[in-house]
C-alpha cells in the first residue's frame, strides 16, 4: 500500500458514495478541516456525519488534478500529500464545480492511515 493508493481509494469511495469505506481510511484520532464546513472534525462521528451529508448531494463527484499532486516522504512510512481536486454536485438542479486545495498526513503504519486532512475552496479571482 502506498500513500497514493490511499488517495485513490479516498477519491473512489467519494465517487462511489461508499461512506463507511471512506471513513475507514481515517485514523480514530484523525482531524479533518473540511471543504464545505466551518467546523473542525475531531472524531469519527463528526467525520462520518460530514461525509454522509456531503455524499447525499445530487450528482456528487470529485476529480484529482493529477499534475498538482505533491507527495513528500517524511520518514518511516509517514507521508504528506497535497494538491488540487475539483468537487462537482448539483445545487438547486444546477451542476456546479468547486475547486479545492488539499493536504493529507498519511501514516502507512496504521490501518486507518489518514491522520490529518485539510481542504479549502480555492477563492475565485475577481
Amino acid at each position: 500500500m502506498t500513500a497514493r493508493n490511499i488517495i485513490d481509494k479516498w477519491l473512489n469511495n467519494v465517487n462511489d458514495n461508499q461512506v463507511e469505506q471512506l471513513i475507514s481510511l481515517y485514523n480514530d484520532k484523525a482531524i479533518v478541516i473540511p471543504t464545505f464546513s466551518n467546523r473542525l472534525l475531531d472524531n469519527q462521528k463528526k467525520i462520518r456525519d460530514y461525509f454522509t451529508r456531503l455524499c447525499s448531494r445530487e450528482e456528487l463527484s470529485i476529480a484529482l488534478h493529477n499534475n498538482t499532486l505533491i507527495e513528500q516522504n517524511m520518514k518511516n512510512n509517514l507521508f504528506s500529500i497535497s494538491g488540487i481536486y475539483c468537487w462537482r454536485f448539483a445545487v438547486d438542479g444546477e451542476l456546479l464545480s468547486f475547486e479545492a486545495r488539499f493536504s493529507y498526513l498519511i501514516d502507512l503504519n496504521h490501518e486507518g492511515s489518514i491522520f490529518h486532512h485539510h481542504s479549502s475552496q480555492i477563492p475565485r479571482m475577481i
